[in-house]
């Protein structure tokens, strides 16, 4: 099945054989843990933002609650984060861009626009149930739509080795999954344009000074699951 036909037959299987994404739940804490574990490439490939599809919309359907051994225990807290070392997750599959552009399939990159919205439109949300804090553990390199996911969250946390930004318009393209509106909320609408516009890479110091997120000089081994 080539990649075309796979964007259009897209059906987020609830339980894939090998998942990119990992989720562990802590009920000490009431806590959902969401890592990015994809397979190749870093990014937003359509088999991860599949599995994290599969799994958020059960969370959605148990409005918040998460099933344990035949249980639904109601979550207070889902955090993202990544397994990749050094990387949060490096945003669109640009090589998937590149082939279909080439190949002028107009439909099946929206259809993986689309893909992305579904995703991350329920996370602004909170998936629908107001008492779920979202948060995003940023540990590595965060760009594109790498950022506007953890912009996503209500609280960001980041460590300070960790770069973030919104490289896009090096390439002529808009980070459009919600930047200019997530980062507007943060730091009004003229920053955030500037930030933007600029494709520069930031610092999680410098974000943190500029009001975009919460920092972290590191996470240990007692604080988030292996």
């Amino acid at each position: 099945m080539n990649q075309m036909t796979e964007i259009a037959n897209l059906r987020f299987p609830f339980a894939p054989q090998e998942s990119s994404y990992e989720v562990e739940f802590d009920p000490t804490t009431k806590t959902i843990w969401g890592f990015f574990n994809p397979k190749g490439t870093p990014c937003f490939s359509l088999s991860l933002l599949a599995d994290i599809r599969a799994h958020d919309k059960t969370l959605e359907m148990n409005h918040g609650g998460v099933s344990v051994s035949g249980e639904i225990h109601h979550a207070n807290y889902y955090v993202a984060a990544s397994r990749v070392p050094g990387i949060y997750n490096l945003g669109g599959d640009l090589a998937l861009f590149m082939l279909l552009i080439k190949m002028r399939d107009r439909q099946a990159l929206l259809n993986y626009g689309r893909l992305c919205i579904d995703n991350i439109h329920p996370r602004i949300n909170n998936y629908f149930c107001p008492t779920l804090t979202t948060i995003s553990l940023v540990q590595g390199d965060a760009l594109g739509g790498g950022f506007e996911t953890a912009l996503a969250s209500d609280i960001i946390i980041a460590e300070e080795s960790a770069t973030l930004g919104l490289p896009e318009i090096l390439f002529n393209l808009f980070p459009g999954m919600g930047a200019y509106n997530l980062l507007a909320r943060r730091i009004g609408m003229k920053a955030a344009e500037k930030l933007i516009l600029c494709g520069e890479l930031f610092s999680a110091k410098k974000l943190h000074e500029m009001g975009v997120v919460r920092i972290s000089r590191n996470v240990t081994a007692d604080s988030a699951p292996s």
